[in-house]
């Protein structure tokens, strides 16, 4: 099964950046951007919304998450 890993906090964290001025820049919900932080939340998000957040943290979109093959791993 398909599954998806966020980057999205990481990328925050690198970059110092709050969840406010990082909802504030992409015109989003503070809600909307801690779901997408998580890795259920952002197998969720329309990609109008991953474009957004991607461009207030200054990356490309595909930066935001990666694909796994949903196995836990050890």
């Amino acid at each position: 099964m398909l599954a998806f890993k966020s980057n999205i906090r990481k990328i925050m964290e690198e970059k110092k950046l709050t969840t406010r001025s990082v909802a504030e820049q992409a015109g989003i919900s503070k809600q909307t951007l801690l779901t997408a932080r998580t890795d259920e939340g952002i197998a969720e998000c329309r990609l109008s919304t991953l474009g957004k957040i991607g461009s207030a943290l200054g990356v490309k979109t595909k930066r935001l998450y990666e694909e796994t093959d949903g196995k836990e791993e050890e």
